[in-house]
């Protein structure tokens, strides 16, 4: 599989997105607590089939606004707590927790309920028409920045939110593209340091980080010393949330492009790379913000 991600463009009706997503965000929030209040009842663990189930009981009784959602986006959210549990009791994994509202950030749809056409997708939302007394299907069409081709067969689509207030749609696809390197004949032994040198290779050559963090310390703390004056919920507090959001974003996409320019070059140069294993839980609590601003198992990812 192999996603492609694609950031769509401000667009008045990106709110009825936002408000889709708080919507499935209380059909999450209320299968984790009825998963809760089984297990002190006493009963046993209710597994996908018995989750949807419920749901249509649910959507027939009590929720009857539950059906205005899209069916794949809530089947999907039923397989994501699902799968939770399951690496839970095989433990593979810590339990399963509910997501606060401001964290549930995506939502996927497989076989319908979407088109794609150039650089526009089309999602189908429903809505309850007061005079047939019915639900009808509406469409919406979203436009977005079509950077780069999509190749393969698309399996799925996930629409995101991130912390900024943007939204992405991320196209999952079939498609491999796997094109080994030419040999070099070469190997390299890398050393990670903090004081003079990122990695020290063992040609001689040393490679310096740009440390992202440490050049935006300075307005990062001018941001937060700005958010803690605010009145928290007010508008300028939220203006001033986003704005400490989009610096941290910035930091770390500045901080992930290093890596993998880095990652490359060394790839494309070396056929065999070893590197050292590091305790970096412990080097945090001696050196703390350095060792986290050179993220040096990012870069082993």
């Amino acid at each position: 599989m192999k996603v492609y991600k694609y950031p769509l463009y401000d667009q008045s009706n990106c709110i009825r997105l936002g408000n889709l997503l708080d919507d499935i965000w209380q059909v999450h929030k209320y299968f984790h607590d009825w998963q809760e209040a089984r297990y002190r009842n006493g009963l046993p663990y209710a597994n996908y089939h018995a989750m949807s189930a419920h749901l249509t009981d649910l959507k027939r009784t009590t929720h009857p606004h539950w059906n205005a959602l899209p069916s794949q986006a809530l089947q999907e959210e039923l397989r994501r707590i699902d799968d939770a549990y399951i690496r839970f009791f095989k433990k593979l994994g810590g339990k399963p927790k509910m997501k606060r509202r401001d964290k549930f950030k995506s939502f996927t749809l497989k076989q319908a309920g979407w088109s794609l056409l150039n650089n526009r997708t089309t999602l189908t939302f429903r809505k309850w028409h007061p005079k047939t007394r019915q639900w009808q299907f509406d469409k919406v069409a979203y436009t977005f920045h079509k950077h780069r081709q999509w190749h393969g067969t698309i399996r799925n689509i996930t629409i995101k939110r991130d912390t900024c207030g943007r939204y992405w749609l991320c196209i999952a696809t079939d498609y491999t593209d796997f094109k080994p390197l030419p040999a070099t004949g070469k190997s390299v032994g890398a050393d990670f340091g903090m004081k003079d040198a990122y990695l020290t290779l063992s040609t001689g050559e040393k490679i310096r980080h740009r440390e992202p963090l440490k050049s935006n310390l300075k307005k990062l703390r001018s941001l937060n010393k700005a958010l803690s004056r605010k009145q928290k919920g007010s508008k300028g507090w939220w203006k001033c949330v986003r704005q400490l959001a989009r610096l941290h974003r910035k930091i770390s996409n500045q901080r992930k492009d290093f890596h993998w320019q880095l990652a490359s070059k060394l790839c494309k140069k070396f056929d065999t790379i070893v590197l050292e294993t590091l305790n970096l839980d412990g080097m945090k609590r001696l050196w703390g913000r350095k060792v986290s601003d050179n993220a040096f198992y990012q870069l082993l990812q």
